[in-house]
Formats: C-alpha cells, structure tokens, sequence
C-alpha cells in the first residue's frame, strides 16, 4: 500500500494510534510520541525516516493547535506570546542540529534514547501527580534573565525534538509545567513551538531523503482530527485525569523501546 511494505491492517493500526495521539497533543502536551514510538515499534523504517515522516505530520498539527488555543484566548496575553516567539526561535537551530545528529545514530541508539524520553517524561508527569512540587525557576517573561533562559531551554528541546522525531509539546509542556507556567498556557505555548521545531527539522529530513510524505499524509490526516478532538476535550473536562493514565503507559513502554 502507498508504496511502502505496510499492509492494510498494520495502515489501519497506525491510524487508530495517530488520532489517539493528536488527542493527546492538546489535551496534555505529550501525545505525538506515540507517532513516534508506533512508527519505531511496528514498522522496519530507519530511525531517519520514522523521525523525518513524523516531524512531516507534526507541521500541520502545531498550526492547527496554535490556531485553537489563540481561538480560546491561551495565547492573547503579552507574556503568553513572549514565552512562545523565545521559545519557538531558540527552538529552531536546535532542530536542525538534531535532524544532522539523527543520521549517524543507529536504529538500535535511537530506541534507547527514545525509551529513555518516554520513561522521563512518563515519570516527571506520574511524580507531579502524585507528590507534587513547587516551581524550579520563578520564571518573569517579560524579563531579560528569564528570556535568556528560556532560549537556552527551547534550544535543548529543539535538539532532542529534531533528534527523536518527537513532537514539541511532547517535552516542552513538562519542562514550562516545571518552571511554573500554568498547564492549560504550556500546551498552547508548546503548539505554537511545535510549528518551528516540526518545520525546520522535516525540512532538514528531507534533503536527506528520508521524509516518506505518502504516510506523512496518511498518518497526518487522523492526527490533525485528534488535535481538535483534543482541543475540545481540554476545555471540557479536567485534563489532570488523563495524566496519570498517560504517565504510566509512557513509563511502561520505556523499556520495550530500549531493547
């Protein structure tokens, strides 16, 4: 099918996994993992293409997200937007310098790292959970310190973004939740930074080949249903329900992918 060796019923699969996963994206932050980690787990692609065709689908879903969460009024505030041009422009030569990493790190490295993303972030988000904790930068961002600082984390989340294939939000809503932005704001903050990251590393990913945009297109098309599925649901029902669910799946499959 496509092209490539799927078959209809492993096409399927990944479709069910994509709407699911654009749920997640923005209801949460970390829902385009799962792209990744379906791609990674279920199919032969090299680690270049799974991370290059999942960056490929991530463009239209950090656009669309964006658009929501301005829709709803996240984004309209002044230190909103300061949080997400920072953000979103330190994040951009991270990309590219993950996207340049990415071909010399072997199939079997990329699990490893990826388990290794999946089980942090599963933990941070099971920890705050259960135990809570208080801000570890009181973070101004309005503030020139605070601008510096944010531009050096959006360029390490670019980095392993670019790197992993993993959407933006998929780390950056658990490290703005860390330095104190409020939940609802750090999932439309990270859309917006999505938009970069995904752009300049697919497009990194594509001169090297490895962007396969007939999935792209058959992946992208549930997952941009599921991020307004997400939108929606974000603002109908407590998303700190849903974490704890999210938390534990990502801290179990860790280990799968390692191996």
């Amino acid at each position: 099918m496509l092209g490539l060796p799927f078959d209809l019923s492993l096409v399927l699969l990944l479709v069910s996994i994509a709407f699911f996963s654009g749920i997640g994206i923005t209801t949460i932050g970390p829902g385009g993992i799962f792209v990744t980690i379906a791609l990674y787990s279920l199919t032969p692609l090299a680690s270049s293409q799974v991370a290059g065709t999942a960056h490929a689908t991530f463009v239209v879903t950090g656009l669309v997200g964006s658009a929501a969460y301005l829709h709803s009024g996240e984004m309209k505030a002044g230190e909103s937007r300061a949080i997400a041009v920072v953000l979103s422009a330190s994040s951009i030569l991270g990309a590219l310098v993950g996207a340049s990493v990415n071909v010399f790190v072997p199939r079997s490295v990329f699990g490893v790292l990826l388990g290794g993303v999946s089980m942090t972030v599963g933990a941070i988000i099971l920890y705050r959970e259960r135990r809570g904790f208080n801000p570890l930068y009181d973070l101004e961002p309005l503030e020139r310190q605070s601008q510096l600082a944010l531009a050096g984390l959006g360029f390490v989340l670019g980095i392993c973004s670019g790197l992993l294939g993993i959407g933006g939000p998929v780390l950056a809503v658990p490290a703005l939740v860390l330095i104190g932005v409020p939940m609802l704001l750090a999932v439309a903050v990270a859309q917006v930074q999505s938009i970069f990251i995904a752009t300049f590393a697919a497009a990194g990913y594509a001169l090297q080949g490895n962007v396969l945009l007939p999935l792209a297109v058959v992946i992208g098309t549930p997952l941009l249903l599921g991020v307004v599925t997400g939108w929606k649901v974000a603002h109908t029902i407590d998303p700190e329900k849903l974490k704890v669910a999210l938390g534990a799946v990502l801290l179990g499959i860790g280990p799968y992918l390692a191996l």
